[in-house]
């Protein structure tokens, strides 16, 4: 009974117990209810007071969002700090080695010290073509020189330099380390400063060091050849160019620690970095056989009025070696940016500077090297040779061929040279000699597009000759798969292509060599400056292109051209000559031509190959190469040949010519120059000589050949007034 009411009074409290939480739980949802209102009407209240801009913004961040704005501080300044630590370890590690290297630059004050560049030599090792002169450049440290020193230094400066004071100034005033003042100045001019440094007590922030100068012996001699070289010491044409890095040598300097603005730092010696000198060159060009080429090319030129000038290439067929390259006009290599003849001295000032920059580089171009020209009858050697070697013909079969003034090819019909009297019946050898154009055109036909062509490829002629000089020019052909008929037959006797006057004489001599194919060079050794050796530059052969009966059987006939034919104007009394003349149109409708002649000798043992090559003669001899070029290679050949000693074929005794060395008539009087080259059997020639010349006081301003030229009695010696 007891358990019972106790069972009763325990779930009468349950009942009550879950009133009451149930009771409770109503309150608490109505306060949260209440708290929530509350807060939105607060919200409202602070929305409307701010509105009402009764309430400052910022009083509007809560606790929360201080506590998130600290928060994101301290992620933003540890992220700083990471970055920061990343950076300087980089810094230090990654870029030390850069900075430190940086930092000696910039601490370290360099003045270079310009090795002296290679000496060139003609071929005899004896005749100095190119050198450089010791010389001195002047530059300032600025910041080394007092404040109350400056103007004083300036005038100084200008006054022995004969330089623009104001822009002296403005160098001797910059805040930097050094500045240059002048260069290339010869050491008397430098003593002068030496002198007015000392009486002025200026022992710091002027400096004077030892630069080189580039001087040529021979000024336009072989100038086109050797090119020049800019004021930094760097070759910028010819040989000059080619060999620069042979030539140029190693940059010495001096080095001393400075400041942070550059200034100097007592007791701190200076470190001298000895320049290495560059390596001298030995070339094939012989400064006898250049002076001789360029002597009667310059008398040509201006006789025949040759309005584009002209080019005399000189060669040794058997090694490649190139005795000469003369080109008119040329220019002084000691004023390469300056008119080098009368004309064009008197021209210059009513030129534009287009114009004139445009004269200088023809003045440098070496033309027979860098331009094409259609070759003409010349060419007839390349087809004669690859008909003889393919068998389709022989030199002397009599009335194998016939000339009727022309020839007939796919319906068009090509004249011979002189139409207007047929040479009739003739042989392989006549065509050559009379330079009959239908005979190499039939011969042509014969060959085949695809046989000459390879006859071409191995001449050398679809390609560069690979010649150490710069600029070579490649030849202008049509492509083989677009030869016709008539183009095959144009290009038998030399025209409607180009080619360039080295290629040609390379291919000739390619025949005087027995057949052997040859490349041309211009250096031969290269002297090592520190240590004199001397290293050979190979001679290059190549291929067996014909066989050497037919290249016999070529020269032969060459000789018959010379001694009968067309060329017998360049004849040499003693010697056995081959040639062949050319006349070709120098473009198409251009009413200007070109002649030509090439010469080899001695036929007996070819040595010298020579191809005279005349742009547009205007002269009253025409323009012919039989007429106008083929003297000028008899002229060259006749100097030459004896200069090189060989043998003459028909010597007799009273023939044989003595060598005498040119005397210096410079700065003499003409009557004073006469008598003494007459002295020693020279004869003196006088460029546009004046009707009115008084000999007895108008002083030798220059002559060509220069003093100390070995040449033979009776050449003539060229002088400027």
């Amino acid at each position: 009974m007891r358990k019972n009411k106790e069972n009763f009074r325990n779930k009468l409290n349950k009942k009550e117990l879950i009133k009451w939480k149930k009771r409770k739980k109503e309150e608490n949802i109505n306060v949260k209810k209440e708290q929530k209102q509350a807060q939105k009407d607060i919200k409202r209240k602070y929305k409307k007071e701010i509105k009402n801009k009764k309430v400052k913004p910022e009083e509007k961040i809560s606790n929360m969002s201080r506590k998130k704005r600290m928060k994101n501080e301290i992620i933003i300044v540890w992220l700083a700090l990471i970055t920061l630590l990343a950076r300087i370890g980089w810094i230090q590690f990654g870029m030390g080695s850069e900075l430190q290297s940086k930092a000696y630059v910039q601490q370290t004050l360099d003045r270079s010290i310009n090795p002296r560049r290679g000496t060139i030599y003609d071929s005899t090792g004896t005749n100095i073509l190119a050198v450089s002169s010791t010389v001195e450049t002047v530059t300032v440290n600025p910041v080394n020189i007092k404040k109350e020193d400056k103007e004083k230094v300036a005038k100084a400066l200008s006054n022995i330099f004969e330089l623009d004071y104001e822009k002296v100034y403005k160098k001797v005033n910059k805040r930097s380390s050094i500045e240059t003042i002048i260069k290339k100045i010869d050491k008397e001019k430098s003593n002068e400063l030496r002198v007015w440094l000392q009486e002025n007590n200026i022992t710091a922030g002027v400096n004077i060091d030892e630069d080189t100068k580039r001087y040529y012996p021979y000024n336009n001699l072989a100038s086109q050849i050797i090119g020049f070289s800019g004021s930094d010491n760097q070759g910028l044409d010819g040989i000059e160019a080619v060999y620069d890095e042979q030539l140029k040598g190693t940059k010495g300097k001096i080095q001393k620690i400075t400041d942070a603005t550059g200034g100097e730092i007592e007791k701190e010696s200076e470190n001298y970095v000895k320049a290495i000198d560059g390596n001298d060159l030995i070339l094939t060009i012989d400064a006898t056989i250049q002076g001789i080429a360029e002597k009667y090319l310059k008398e040509a030129c201006i006789e025949n009025k040759c309005t584009d000038g002209g080019n005399i290439v000189v060669m040794n067929p058997k090694t490649g070696d190139v005795l000469a390259i003369a080109g008119y006009p040329n220019y002084n290599l000691n004023e390469p940016f300056e008119p080098s003849t009368e004309e064009l001295k008197q021209q210059w000032p009513n030129m534009s500077q287009a114009e004139r920059n445009k004269m200088m580089l023809s003045l440098w171009r070496n033309k027979a090297v860098t331009d094409t020209y259609e070759p003409g009858s010349v060419f007839k050697l390349i087809t004669a040779s690859a008909s003889l070697q393919e068998g389709i013909t022989t030199t002397d079969k009599a009335g194998e061929f016939c000339c009727t003034g022309g020839i007939e090819i796919a319906g068009v019909r090509i004249k011979c040279w002189r139409y207007y009297r047929p040479h009739g019946p003739e042989s392989l050898r006549d065509a050559l000699m009379n330079s009959c154009n239908p005979v190499f055109i039939g011969l042509g036909q014969k060959l085949g597009v695809n046989t000459y062509y390879k006859y071409l490829r191995k001449f050398g002629l679809l390609s560069q000759t690979g010649i150490d000089l710069p600029g070579e020019a490649t030849s202008i052909f049509l492509k083989e798969e677009k030869v016709g008929p008539v183009e095959l037959a144009t290009i038998a006797f030399g025209q409607r292509f180009e080619i360039t006057p080295i290629q040609l004489a390379t291919a000739v001599s390619t025949i005087a060599n027995g057949g052997v194919k040859v490349t041309p060079r211009v250096v031969k050794q290269i002297v090592n400056s520190e240590t004199g050796e001397i290293t050979d530059i190979p001679i290059k052969t190549g291929e067996q292109v014909i066989s050497k009966e037919h290249a016999n059987e070529v020269l032969d006939m060459m000789e018959s051209v010379v001694a009968l034919g067309t060329g017998k104007r360049g004849q040499v009394a003693g010697y056995r000559v081959g040639g062949k003349t050319g006349t070709s149109e120098d473009g198409v409708n251009t009413n200007k031509y070109v002649a030509s002649f090439l010469g080899v000798a001695p036929i007996s043992d070819p040595t010298v190959v020579a191809l005279v090559t005349l742009y547009d003669p205007k002269g009253e001899a025409g323009h012919q190469g039989g007429v106008v070029a083929a003297p000028v290679g008899g002229q060259v050949l006749s100097e030459i040949l004896p200069y090189l000693e060989l043998t003459k074929d028909n010597e007799k005794e009273e023939d044989i010519k003595k060598q005498v060395e040119v005397p210096n008539v410079e700065g003499l009087s003409i009557k004073e120059a006469t008598k003494i080259l007459k002295n020693v059997n020279l004869n003196l020639q006088i460029e546009n000589s004046p009707e009115d010349l008084d000999t007895e006081n108008t002083i030798i301003k220059e002559q060509v050949p220069k003093k100390g030229i070995t040449v033979y009695e009776s050449t003539k010696i060229i002088i400027k007034i």
